[in-house]
């Protein structure tokens, strides 16, 4: 791995991995498009589990993320550094919480999610001022939340 983290704890080492997605976020171009990707074939392979099951998993995904891409970027002495993509990974995810795993979700909450992640409209810019982990994954779940209320606009108009 390029440019490691500074120490070689064992919970250091797990944050790195866990906080890039086991490596994916060195990839040379688009790293959080790849991530999105990620959590994207996350939400299809466990499209089967209940929709409470897939709760608590984005609830575990995202409180691993707060912890290691927080301490990641400390050890990088980066604020919210490019390789690190576990955010997308939750927030691609849950932009399809409680929707269809079929081909047209998948890629309208993809494409809507890389969207907001990319523009970060109010207050997907917001959620990103938060301290150290917690702005990190925030503004990719803020942006995840606005992504799944309005793929269900369809459905309710």
């Amino acid at each position: 791995m390029k440019n490691p983290p500074r120490d070689s704890g064992i919970a250091s080492t797990l944050a790195y991995l866990l906080s890039t997605s086991f490596g994916l976020g060195h990839v040379p171009w688009a790293p959080g498009t790849w991530g999105s990707a990620v959590g994207i074939f996350l939400y299809w392979g466990l499209a089967p589990a209940s929709f409470w099951t897939q709760g608590v998993i984005l609830l575990i995904l995202s409180l691993l993320g707060v912890w290691s891409s927080g301490r990641t970027a400390r050890r990088l002495g980066q604020k919210d550094p490019s390789r690190v993509i576990i955010d997308e990974v939750a927030g691609a995810y849950l932009a399809l919480l409680g929707h269809p795993s079929s081909p047209g979700y998948l890629l309208a909450g993809f494409l809507l999610f890389r969207l907001l992640d990319i523009v970060k409209p109010w207050p997907v810019r917001q959620a990103e001022k938060l301290p150290s982990g917690w702005g990190i994954m925030g503004d990719d779940l803020v942006a995840g939340a606005i992504t799944c209320l309005l793929l269900y606009l369809p459905s309710v108009l």
